[in-house]
């Protein structure tokens, strides 16, 4: 693969129209929201103004609840499709509105969703950008991939689950390297799963939490990581059996 530093006007010019309709879908919902001081409608950028936002938004939500899902929905895919940082914010948010189960529904539908955004819009324009913010990690990632494509699904799921390359990163670069969307679209919808019921849960206590370190304890990282050695498993197991072929060694019997 050979790095790409030219950027075409026209895929600007795409990604700009892009940006457009999420902005107008963002502005419909502004507008359909009832009459009120929305100074508080911002990205949270720490806990504190997460906090005003979920005390405002608590009021909102019981009787525009369609609003505040679409409106959610849209941010959250939004910043997911121009790798704009926060999410976790979002996630939280989601806890402290709509409980365990409605908010981890919610977090795992625009998360997928918004990755399959970000995914799909690489495709398009994303190569010049890829090679310019990540070349040395977009190598490594294309080999990676290369090498496990009889198990990638398992591999993708591991990435998921394990923080061992970031979810953007992930995101913007998959299509590039060749991973195809229905194994993205799998490992993103299952693998997001356990990061998001931490987060999910941690948003309902939302005033008992003090930073965000407070989330992701060691052993929260150690579980996430079992579970990702667990989807990893099979491929492991594939490989050596493959390699016990290639030597002609076969597992003794007895009589």
């Amino acid at each position: 693969m050979a790095r790409e530093d030219r950027f075409p006007v026209w895929e600007a010019v795409l990604l700009a129209g892009v940006a457009a309709v999420f902005a107008a879908g963002l502005a419909g919902v502004y507008v359909s929201m009832p009459k009120a001081d929305y100074s508080f409608l911002k990205l949270p950028r720490n806990l504190q103004e997460l906090q005003v936002l979920t005390d405002h938004l608590e009021g909102y939500t019981s009787d525009y609840t369609i609003q505040v899902l679409v409106g959610y929905c849209a941010v959250y895919i939004f910043m997911q499709t121009f790798m704009i940082p926060g999410t976790i914010f979002m996630s939280l948010l989601a806890g402290a509105l709509f409980g365990q189960l409605g908010g981890l529904a919610l977090v795992i539908f625009a998360a997928t969703a918004g990755a399959s955004s970000c995914y799909f819009l690489s495709k398009l324009v994303g190569k010049p950008l890829v090679f310019s913010l990540w070349p040395d990690k977009l190598m490594f990632f294309q080999k990676q991939v290369a090498k496990r494509r009889e198990k990638l699904l398992n591999y993708m799921l591991f990435l998921r689950v394990t923080p061992t390359l970031p979810n953007t990163f992930i995101n913007f670069s998959s299509p590039i390297v060749g991973v195809p969307y229905h194994i993205f679209f799998l490992a993103t919808s299952i693998g997001l799963i356990p990061a998001a019921y931490v987060t999910v849960r941690a948003g309902i206590a939302l005033s008992d939490l003090r930073s965000l370190n407070d989330l992701y304890d060691p052993q929260s990282i150690a579980v996430l990581f079992l579970i990702g050695l667990l989807s990893v498993t099979p491929t492991l197991l594939g490989k050596n059996e493959n390699q016990s072929k290639a030597s002609g060694v076969t597992p003794s019997t007895t009589s």
